[in-house]
């Protein structure tokens, strides 16, 4: 499945964090198959099935645009679209609203991702599913093991760099004693050096005298 405009590329091909979009679309057509509820926020009102199928459709492919139209964006616009989910969610916490939010949240491929707190938004979310629509809750499953996946991947990541960082400074504080036995070394052979000149500097000062008084004993 791919999301396209006119006059752009198809996006499976082009915009970043598309396999989890991708992920996305196929759990929310396995959601939508076979479903004739509604979430307990509406059994006040009888709905029929093909009605609640239809509403069902619908939030899916307002979440799908939602993620299409940030994932197609230029930086700035990214930037705005999070900004616009993040007020929303705020200031009027519907469902949707929290629900669009964490996804943006969840998705890679811009600045604002924030894997961390998309996971407390969805975990949030899933603890009250009966407000959820089937395709809502499986867009928040999903979302939700994209998220835990990435962390663990993150965390190990950060595991590796830390355990190469101790490396590399273990290393480093090899080679720096190394490096400072042996100019302790050398300052002691300068040392040695410098005695064994002195030494000799005065070995043949030694000598110049004898032979400069031998010199002026053999004079008439």
């Amino acid at each position: 499945m791919s999301v396209r405009r006119p006059g752009t590329a198809p996006l499976l091909h082009t915009a970043p964090g598309i396999r989890t979009l991708s992920s996305l679309c196929a759990a929310l057509v396995l959601a939508g198959c076979g479903t004739n509820l509604v979430p307990d926020r509406e059994k006040d009102r009888p709905v029929p099935v093909n009605t609640a199928v239809s509403a069902d459709a619908d939030a899916a492919r307002q979440y799908l645009a939602a993620l299409a139209e940030l994932l197609e964006a230029t930086p700035a616009r990214q930037a705005e679209l999070l900004d616009l989910a993040r007020g929303n969610a705020e200031n009027a916490p519907t469902t949707i609203n929290r629900l669009r939010y964490a996804l943006i949240l969840a998705t890679p491929g811009h600045g604002g991702a924030d894997p961390v707190a998309a996971r407390r938004q969805l975990s949030e979310l899933l603890a009250r599913p009966e407000l959820l629509l089937p395709a809502e809750r499986a867009l928040a499953a999903l979302a939700l093991r994209d998220v835990d996946d990435r962390l663990v991947l993150i965390a190990e990541n950060r595991r590796l760099l830390q355990e190469a960082a101790a490396r590399d400074k273990d290393r480093t504080t090899t080679v720096n004693r190394r490096l400072q036995a042996e100019i302790e070394e050398n300052a002691k052979l300068r040392r040695a050096l410098d005695e064994a000149q002195k030494k000799l500097d005065a070995v043949t000062q030694l000598e110049r005298s004898i032979v400069e008084r031998g010199g002026s004993q053999g004079k008439p």
